[in-house]
């Protein structure tokens, strides 16, 4: 080997390479044989050397939860929360008996329909005997016709009515007693008989009828017609109730005025007397009786959502309706169109 071939930073003293230390032990390592070789050795070993840790007993009781402290309060409900739980189940009640009372209606009537072409109903109001040569005029039954909520004060209208007639019957007894007594002018006795006979049956067409199908149809037109007439009875009542003089009524100033007529009225006058101031007060109950069940129809009248316009549209209604006016109106026309003809020929 040439002096080029040299290692320049070899250690001069190092003659061999085999000489290293690290090369040794790789050929003396190098004849041990495969047999001989296990891989896992050093594993085994450190697997068997290592102790297992022990494991922590499992408790066999069940846990128990504190909720001495973790516990909320017990719930309470307050006044406020109480009292509008109370007004809750009031409303829910009222409403369920509102539909429970319309669910009745519209059944009752729903009966009425179905049973209408098998019942004819018949007239039986005034209730005359069947000898009596003139039956029935109207057909009056309030639990059939008038909703359960207008009942009431329909029946007050009616006996309210009985009262009147009531009233000027016992008007026209005192009358006559005032002039079987006293000689009192026949046209006072014959004003009284008036207003007895005339005023009773017109009372109950003229008012009493409006307001029964008023409420039986809710008819603006009807309650119009009740308003007008009954208003008017209204004023000839309060008259009535004064009593001027030969007006046919024992009112308070024919009352006082027969009293002090004579210096020494006898038993007899005083007790004629009496019975025309009771008939005076009898008139002024009457008198106010009816100004409230005006005032209470009124109010009705108001919730029900009638109006004029409405009563207007019901009245052009009803009398186109009706055939007497149809009739009427054809014979005008074809009269209108013959004359028409007539005058063109000409």
């Amino acid at each position: 080997m040439s002096d080029f071939d040299s290692n320049p930073f070899a250690d001069p003293t190092t003659t061999s390479p085999f000489q290293d230390p690290s090369v040794q032990q790789a050929t003396a390592n190098s004849s041990r044989g495969l047999e001989e070789f296990n891989p896992f050795e050093d594993s085994n070993k450190q697997t068997n050397t290592s102790v297992p840790s022990p494991v922590p007993a499992q408790s066999t009781q069940p846990a128990v939860v504190n909720t001495s402290r973790d516990a909320p309060p017990a719930y309470s409900a307050s006044a406020a929360q109480a009292a509008a739980t109370s007004a809750a189940n009031e409303d829910l009640l009222r409403r369920q008996a509102e539909l429970e009372e319309k669910a009745a209606e519209l059944q009752r009537r729903e009966q009425q329909l179905r049973n209408a072409q098998y019942n004819i109903r018949e007239n039986n109001f005034p209730p005359l005997p069947k000898w009596f040569p003139v039956g029935p005029c109207f057909y009056q039954d309030f639990a059939v016709d008038i909703p359960v909520s207008f009942q009431k004060i329909v029946k007050i209208g009616f006996y309210l009515w009985l009262a009147y007639c009531l009233t000027l019957f016992l008007n026209f007894l005192v009358i006559l007693l005032v002039f079987a007594s006293s000689g009192l002018l026949a046209i006072v006795f014959g004003e009284a008989i008036l207003y007895l006979v005339v005023f009773s049956p017109c009372s109950y067409v003229c008012w009493f009828r409006p307001v029964y199908k008023a409420f039986r149809s809710d008819s603006s037109f009807n309650f119009f017609l009740f308003f007008f007439i009954f208003f008017f009875q209204c004023i000839v009542t309060g008259i009535l109730t004064l009593g001027l003089e030969n007006l046919g009524a024992c009112g308070l100033i024919n009352s006082i005025a027969f009293l002090a007529s004579s210096t020494s009225p006898s038993v007899g006058k005083i007790v004629v007397g009496l019975l025309m101031l009771v008939v005076a007060l009898c008139f002024a109950a009457l008198a106010i009786a009816s100004v409230c069940y005006l005032y209470q129809v009124h109010s009705l009248y108001r919730s029900t959502g009638a109006s004029f316009e409405k009563a207007q549209a019901e009245f052009a209604k009803s009398v186109a309706s009706n055939p007497g006016v149809q009739s009427a109106t054809k014979q005008a026309a074809s009269a209108a169109v013959s004359g028409a003809m007539s005058a063109n020929q000409m």
